[in-house]
């Protein structure tokens, strides 16, 4: 069942199976979903190159910009390249930290990219061919909607991109992420190639998620280190302070045998969309 916002753009329902299954179909036919994502929005949309630089353009981003990866939990794994990791960062411990980060809320997770990941969403740094993969969390039921996303399409792998817009040719920077439908729908709901699969109860998307302020993900990087800390503990790198505070990442990645070390840029927390008093 579809429903309507206050600006009458015309919306699905992340709990509503038909919705998911239109929804599902339109982003085999090319079309970006602009989808409840943990806490926040985030557009979903197919991995192919033509596909990611439309999208890139259509938010203001350069064309050849990268887009991240989302998938299911379970194929997670399979976008990267467990033979690359540096050395002294084990790969029991990483997956292990992963899969508390994944069942606390949405987060960012950039490593070295396996093969088959496809090119449109793999950078290179410092020579490595790294993946960075954004998922919404354990909890959240958009998890419904990728899965039949990903039966439509036929592969393993999706492209994501925060639901926003870019100034990249104005200068201004990036505007925050939307955690509102009817925002959301006022930013893209008047692209043809966009629809929206809107959280059924916004306020209890954000209860599922306490710990996570509503902004986009907190990305940490394990294809390098940042050497090692006081302790000997290998520093991975946190390279975006976003939603999860760069205490509690550092909490939880010690309890796995790693150090967080900040990048310069990410010192600061990206801040959250205010829609005024409304």
């Amino acid at each position: 069942m579809s429903v309507q916002q206050a600006t009458a753009v015309r919306t699905w329902v992340l709990d509503d199976p038909e919705d998911v299954r239109e929804a599902a179909t339109a982003l085999a036919e090319g079309r970006a979903v602009a989808h409840g994502f943990g806490n926040i929005y985030a557009l979903a949309f197919r991995p192919d190159r033509e596909t990611v630089e439309r999208v890139n353009r259509m938010k203001g981003r350069p064309a050849g910009r990268t887009a991240s990866l989302v998938t299911v939990p379970e194929r997670i794994p399979a976008a990267f390249d467990w033979t690359r990791l540096p050395d002294g960062v084990p790969r029991q411990q990483v997956r292990s930290l992963m899969d508390e980060l994944l069942g606390i809320g949405p987060v960012g997770l950039r490593g070295p990219a396996a093969d088959r990941v496809p090119g449109a969403l793999a950078a290179t740094d410092g020579g490595t061919r790294t993946v960075r993969v954004i998922v919404p969390g354990t909890h959240c039921p958009s998890h419904a909607f990728l899965g039949a996303a990903l039966g439509r399409t036929g592969g393993d792998f999706l492209a994501v991109t925060s639901a926003n817009r870019s100034h990249h040719l104005t200068g201004r920077a990036e505007e925050p992420a939307h955690w509102r439908a009817e925002g959301l729908a006022d930013a893209f709901g008047a692209e043809p190639g966009v629809r929206v699969l809107a959280h059924a109860d916004e306020e209890a998307a954000r209860r599922r998620h306490p710990f996570h302020r509503p902004t986009s993900v907190s990305v940490l990087s394990f294809h390098r280190t940042a050497g090692h800390t006081r302790s000997g503990l290998p520093a991975l790198v946190l390279e975006r302070h976003g939603s999860l505070s760069a205490d509690h990442i550092r909490a939880v990645a010690a309890n796995h045998g790693f150090g967080v070390v900040a990048a310069p840029h990410a010192v600061t927390p990206l801040t959250a969309r205010s829609y005024g008093l409304a």
